[in-house]
């Protein structure tokens, strides 16, 4: 890599790396991936696409530096990094954004525009109220859709960039791009063929404002105010009967709206209360329709009066309850979420249609307040209602309660109707190494739960087109069972607005025609595949089978049941295999109430701010400070302790490079500064061990073999995905270089020349400067490249500094090399012992307020045993940092030994001073 300059700067800084150094990494295709390598040295990532709706916020910046970590470490090891980025730009949040940014609403009845240009151009949330969006065409929505992704995408590489990923920007990709379209419908049409796609008519979770069906795997819990009210069925003929009873049968009900609807009454089959009452028929109030009286093991005696009415729809369990009862469909709801204009089936007599009629055209909220009046003015409901917080199904994205109407949708099988293809998956899930482990019990939980297959199909407009025409009979109507597909040269296909296969457009609609399918698939059916989409499944065969199966699924954990088990599925069905090695399951960013930031909450923070502020180092330094599967708070006084970290970086660097005449050198040019680092380290650097041979002082030796354990272990907890680990060891080594060893020997360094003074590195020296000089130039590129996965601006910048090439492709360091030259190098604690013994030193100066340039004339040094033998073999560098013209080591526990010297040490009272664990100093002349 061309250096950004091969002068080290008088001042080092970290503000303004990001710019300079990813033009000089776009220039030199620092991260471009080499397609010619082989299957065996790739490492492959299949990146989260963000959902471009707006903006990215902390939480993103906190998991995709998880992921960049492990991107750079795998490139340093030598292999050849995929890491593509994409963009999931398709789906409802894109529309909703679309709908307030440009004031419009997609209706797609309208014919197309040419040129149009929106009434409103900017807003966020709902600003801009639905009955004020200027209704267009489908088309024209969908270009909208298309204009401002391109827009959000822009700034979202442009945050993505500064951060510092290690994407490959030439390799990025849009979910709704004609490539992804096309393997998404490809993917489908194969599922069609081998019975894992169709299409079903069946109750339906369903989202009144968006009017669009909905997955299991979107659904979410939202707790909500509501009440119980009391209600009385009477029993009908056979009831009467058969009990001799004439008594009211009450149940209490949330929705009492859903009379209507009502088709049974159930109760648990163990219930005695209710067991005379199974096989006979109750009237509902208000309708007077004979109803049945069922036994279902669902029903909960605790619950209410332990008897409840089965509506069409008014939960999923009412549609268990249907379907396993065989029960008739009694629909009241449309799918604008208001009641019907006509009475559904059964609900006929002039009474029942009058009382229906006080309900049509209403919303659900204002159908409940108009039955409970009714139910009051009939005198057949029991008191007030009873207030009650419960569950509420949601869709994730919606404002409003879940319907369920019925409607005809396309499902893809899941497992969750098919025992043998769940355990297959169940299977699957236990192969994939989640990282933490635990995870993997979210998905076996998530895939034991499933109700039903994957509903795929979704009544909306910008996204992937189900690729499916349906021929029309001789009336008109569709003939469901006989699908007209495309072939798979001719993906994608918009049955919308291409003509079927052996039809033309003046057919579409017409009696003995086509008609195009207008669902479109749901976002994740594409999101599924992202794997299969960038890896060329379609057009590159060859590029496939080197980066699929892929080794690395970095995401969230709140889309474990979405994102990773629907890519599960999907690479089972097609492939038969895993699509992954590895999941990476990365926790939640926190606000300060510990509560989970996202849009929806309004409690995120956005990061460019942060970027700009304390550096993109820095906040990386705090991702990379959590663990993955660990939730973290958003902390910037953890941002400022890694902007210090990085800047110590560039100034101890500076330092070492100075000290070792390396400076000296690159300043002349890079060439020579590389001439010099091999002169300083024995060509060590370069593969060779002759750096043996200069590398001789204890502490210079004691160094490296520390830093050749915090190697082993830091690369260790990074093959594990553990890259916090591997900082932690890092950096604690780091300090202890930067506060002892480098105060310890930068005399020695010096070799009697003036701190600060140009070096010629080239230059005769004594063998103790040689040593130290070797040590510090070995330990720096090493602690660089340490680093450089976590903080890689102020790494590359150093690297810059006297190397031509990129850190980033410099190797990982290795251990071997490092004991190599440690040789039989004292324990490693050795560098701590003496940092110590320096540091009391630097206390006694302290306490006599005097400046740590007042020279000892002479001091005793007490040291606890277990570190003796450690600060003497430092002695001389002891002395050199703490100005000390003698020092005698004393063991600290033979002191107290009056055999010794004939009594024990004293304090200022007379006192044995007993503890000799802590390092002191005694008989302490000071120069004058």
């Amino acid at each position: 890599m061309a250096p950004m300059t091969a002068r080290i700067p008088e001042k080092a800084t970290v503000d303004g790396l990001e710019d300079r150094w990813n033009e000089a990494w776009e220039s030199q295709g620092t991260y471009r991936f080499d397609e010619t390598k082989d299957r065996e040295q790739i490492y492959s990532i299949d990146t989260p696409p963000p959902t471009v709706s707006g903006s990215l916020h902390v939480g993103h910046v906190f998991s995709y530096t998880h992921t960049d970590v492990i991107a750079r470490y795998q490139r340093m090891c030598g292999r050849e990094v995929f890491y593509p980025m994409g963009w999931d730009d398709n789906g409802l949040p894109t529309e909703r954004r679309v709908q307030n940014y440009f004031g419009v609403r997609c209706d797609p009845t309208l014919p197309y525009e040419p040129g149009f240009e929106p009434p409103h151009v900017g807003g966020e949330g709902k600003s801009i109220k639905a009955a004020d969006q200027q209704p267009v065409s489908r088309r024209n929505f969908v270009e909208l859709c298309e204009r401002l992704t391109e827009e959000d995408e822009k700034q979202f590489e442009a945050l993505w960039r500064h951060l510092g990923l290690s994407v490959d920007w030439s390799r990025t990709y849009q979910t709704i791009e004609p490539d992804a379209q096309a393997v998404a419908q490809q993917a489908f049409l194969r599922s069609l063929a081998r019975g894992e796609a169709y299409q079903a008519e069946a109750p339906t979770l369903w989202d009144v404002t968006f009017r669009t069906a909905v997955a299991q795997a979107e659904l979410e819990d939202r707790e909500r105010p509501g009440a119980y009210h009391r209600v009385a069925f009477e029993p009908a003929a056979d009831t009467e009967e058969a009990t001799g009873s004439y008594d009211s049968v009450w149940i209490e009900t949330t929705r009492p709206e859903l009379l209507p609807a009502c088709v049974a009454l159930v109760a648990h089959p163990d219930d005695e209360r209710y067991q005379p009452l199974f096989g006979k028929h109750v009237r509902t109030p208000l309708f007077g329709v004979e109803v049945p009286v069922v036994a279902h093991r669902l029903a909960s005696p605790e619950k209410g009066s332990g008897i409840a009415m089965i509506c069409t729809f008014g939960d999923v369990t009412d549609v268990i309850w249907w379907r396993e009862l065989d029960l008739p469909m009694r629909s009241v709801l449309g799918r604008d979420g208001r009641f019907a204009a006509d009475a559904p089936a059964g609900v006929d007599s002039p009474a029942a249609v009058a009382a229906y009629a006080e309900l049509a055209g209403k919303t659900v909220f204002s159908a409940q307040q108009r039955v409970v009046e009714m139910l009051r003015e009939a005198d057949v409901i029991d008191g007030d209602p009873r207030p009650v917080s419960h569950p509420v199904k949601f869709y994730e994205k919606g404002d409003k309660p879940l319907e369920i109407v019925t409607s005809r949708q396309w499902y893809i099988a899941n497992g969750g109707r098919d025992a043998e293809l769940r355990g297959l998956l169940l299977e699957r899930g236990a192969e994939l190494d989640f990282v933490p482990a635990h995870m993997g019990k979210r998905y076996e939980n998530w895939v034991n739960g499933l109700t039903g297959d994957w509903l795929i199909s979704r009544q909306r407009f910008f996204g992937v087109p189900i690729p499916v025409w349906y021929p029309l009979d001789e009336a008109g109507e569709p003939v469901w069972d006989q699908r007209i597909v495309p072939a798979e040269d001719t993906l994608p296909v918009d049955p919308s607005v291409d003509a079927a296969p052996g039809f033309t457009e003046d057919q579409r609609d017409q009696p003995g025609g086509f008609v195009g399918e207008m669902d479109i698939m749901d976002t994740w059916a594409t999101s599924s595949l992202t794997p299969q989409i960038v890896g060329g499944w379609r057009t590159d065969p060859a590029l496939f089978a080197k980066v699929f199966p892929m080794d690395l699924r970095p995401q969230g954990q709140d889309i474990i049941r979405t994102w990773l088990f629907s890519t599960v599925v999907r690479s089972h069905l097609e492939h038969g295999t895993l699509p992954w090695k590895h999941a990476a399951i990365s926790g939640w960013i926190l606000d300060p109430d510990r509560k989970k930031m996202s849009k929806s909450k309004g409690n995120v923070v956005t990061p460019m701010g942060l970027l700009e502020t304390h550096g993109s180092d820095a906040v990386r330094y705090w991702a990379a400070s959590a663990r993955l599967g660990t939730d973290a708070a958003f902390d910037e006084g953890q941002m400022k302790v890694g902007r210090r970290l990085a800047m110590k970086v560039l100034n101890a660097s500076k330092f070492v490079l100075g000290a070792t005449g390396i400076a000296t050198a690159a300043d002349e040019s890079l060439e020579e500064g590389l001439r010099a680092t091999a002169h300083v380290t024995g060509g060590v650097l370069g593969g060779s061990e002759s750096a043996h041979s200069l590398v001789t002082q204890p502490l210079d030796r004691a160094l490296l073999a520390g830093l050749a354990d915090v190697v082993d272990k830091a690369g260790a907890a990074l093959e594990a995905y553990d890259h916090t680990r591997a900082l932690e060891l890092t950096e604690s080594l780091f300090w202890t270089f930067c506060d002892d060893y480098v105060e310890l020997v930068k005399t020695r360094a010096y070799d009697g020349a003036a701190p600060g003074e140009a070096i010629d590195p080239f230059a005769e020296c004594s063998p103790e400067a040689a040593s130290a000089r070797a040590a510090l130039t070995i330990a720096l590129e090493t602690f660089l490249r340490l680093f450089a996965p976590v903080l890689p601006f102020a790494t590359e910048e150093v690297w810059s500094w006297f190397r031509p090439e990129t850190v980033h492709r410099a190797p990982w360091p290795t251990s071997e090399t490092l004991r190599a030259v440690a040789g039989d190098a004292p324990n490693a604690t050795l560098v701590d012992a003496a940092g110590a013994a320096l540091a009391t030193l630097r206390k006694i100066k302290s306490e006599a307020k005097v400046s740590q340039r007042t020279e000892l004339v002479s001091v005793d040094l007490l040291v606890p045993e277990a570190k003796v033998a450690a600060v003497f073999a430092a002695k001389a560098d002891v002395m050199a940092a703490g100005r000390v013209r003698a020092l005698q080591i004393v063991d600290a526990e033979a002191a107290l030994d009056p055999g010794v010297d004939g009594e024990g040490p004293e304090d200022g009272s007379g006192a044995s001073i007993a503890d000799t664990s802590v390092m002191r100093t005694e008989n302490v002349v000071f120069a004058d």
